[in-house]
């Protein structure tokens, strides 16, 4: 068995092959191509079987990615698959947009002269022939029970718990303000990088496991939390963060300065057939323009290179640190400067230019000083190093905030902590509210898709067993 493995020394690492970047952009297509059985075989035959395998220490989901790539290296897909799901609810998605070379394969043993195994390329191959061969099935409990959970939010987060409940047994019901299941993964991450056909045929599956969706209904407005936590045993709280950071200075109110995700979905809605009608004003539609986008995420990475397939004139990134310290995956950054985007680097806007409609940014050069408190170097401007972009489209990717759930929701008990995220107990997932549940970045902030799977499991874990000791509790009254 042993000769199976530990190629790394003779075979190099290889991603599946990427589309040509004049070609791809001008569409939404996804820019990476499937892997070959025999590729998929030949890259995981590289892993080294560690003893401390550091790709799974550095995954949020603690995923088994050395044996399920041993499986793969043999052949045996159907057990790679089982493998891989026991531990991710969407391994089809984490395999396409994790920022895998600061996770997984950024933590790779493997000496750097012979690089990482490309772990997220064949754990999207496992899951997606796993779907063509028809291995992935409806969930069926092996008992039902009668208690029932209400999920609010049918993103990544409120999607995993719901999975993992539905498995217990318990009949669930996810609540969504949105006309499609799947919150960030359909509205927020474009085509290219995540396709929706990807998302839907999942949302397939959890619909023939039984779970249940109420779709367009947003809590607050068309039902009540009391009217929730009523109906069902427990309530689980999986919004989201999505009230985007603001920027302020002169000509921060000017016409054409934009949210990224109010963007994002216009091109995402666009793209899924719906008639969009403030991309066809142009106001969210990059066609023709100079396009700036301010910040330096993944959010970002998305935007720009959403404006280039849109047929954007030019397109820059504005980040006020270099590029080592950018956020972002630095693949998205190579993939966006393959298809033409400009970083401006060491740049933060000073303020917009304009009459009633942007005309320009008008930015200052910054400088890396001492590390703050966080320990990143902080940022300061160089005086007179003032500089202007033209703009007729300007992005704002600044991150995101929590919305005030307490006063959406009518539940002035709900508490939150000083950054507006929901308080539980870390233990539990319980709220202030006795029997409501709050899981991914509504608690933890603005974060990784990786981590709303992950808090959303644990969360479905803990009202689980919550439920099965207020019931044992219920009998010995009995």
């Amino acid at each position: 068995m042993a000769e199976r493995m530990l190629k790394f020394v003779t075979v190099p690492q290889a991603m599946p092959e990427k589309r040509a970047a004049e070609a791809r952009r001008h569409d939404f297509g996804e820019i990476y191509r499937d892997f070959a059985q025999a590729q998929a075989a030949s890259q995981a035959s590289r892993c080294s079987q560690c003893g401390v395998p550091f790709c799974s220490v550095h995954c949020p989901l603690s995923n088994h990615i050395p044996d399920w790539l041993k499986l793969t290296a043999e052949g045996r897909l159907e057990e790679a698959y089982e493998l891989s799901s026991a531990t991710n609810t969407f391994p089809e998605v984490c395999g396409r947009i994790c920022p895998q070379d600061r996770l997984c394969e950024g933590n790779c043993v493997i000496e750097k002269g012979f690089e990482s195994v490309t772990i997220g390329a064949v754990e999207r191959y496992i899951t997606d022939t796993a779907f063509e061969k028809g291995w992935v099935k409806p969930i069926r409990p092996r008992r039902e029970r009668d208690a029932s959970v209400g999920i609010i939010g049918a993103g990544p987060a409120g999607l995993a718990a719901a999975e993992q409940l539905r498995r217990r047994g318990y009949q669930v019901t996810v609540y969504d303000r949105h006309d499609r299941m799947g919150g960030l993964l359909i509205y927020g991450i474009p085509n290219f990088k995540l396709e929706k056909s990807v998302v839907l045929r999942r949302a397939a599956q959890f619909a023939e496991s039984g779970i249940k969706l109420e779709l367009n209904c947003a809590i607050g407005t068309d039902i009540t939390l009391q009217a929730l936590r009523q109906r069902h045993d427990a309530v689980l709280i999986a919004t989201g963060v999505y009230k985007a950071r603001d920027i302020g200075g002169p000509g921060s109110g000017l016409g054409g300065i934009v949210p990224a995700l109010d963007y994002l979905i216009a091109s995402n809605r666009e793209n899924l057939g719906d008639d969009v009608p403030d991309f066809r004003s142009g106001l969210l539609n990059a066609a023709g323009k100079d396009v700036v986008v301010i910040g330096g995420g993944d959010t970002a990475m998305d935007c720009v290179r959403t404006a280039v397939r849109q047929g954007a004139k030019s397109v820059k990134c504005l980040y006020r640190r270099d590029r080592a310290n950018m956020p972002g995956s630095m693949r998205e950054v190579k993939n966006a400067e393959e298809e033409g985007v400009e970083f401006v680097w060491l740049a933060a806007p000073e303020a917009f230019l304009g009459e009633t409609d942007v005309s320009g940014v008008r930015a200052v050069r910054m400088h890396l000083g001492l590390p703050d408190s966080s320990g990143r170097q902080a940022v300061e401007p160089i005086e007179g190093s003032s500089f202007t972009l033209k703009a007729d489209l300007v992005i704002k990717a600044l991150g995101f905030d929590p919305e005030d759930l307490p006063a959406m929701f009518e539940e002035p008990a709900l508490t939150v902590s000083r950054w507006g995220t929901l308080r539980v107990d870390h233990r539990s997932f319980e709220t202030s509210l006795p029997g409501v549940f709050a899981a991914g970045d509504i608690v933890r902030g603005a974060s990784l898709v990786v981590w709303a799977i992950r808090d959303g499991r644990d969360a479905a874990a803990q009202i689980d067993r919550t439920l099965q000791e207020k019931q044992a509790l219920a009998a010995a009254a009995d």
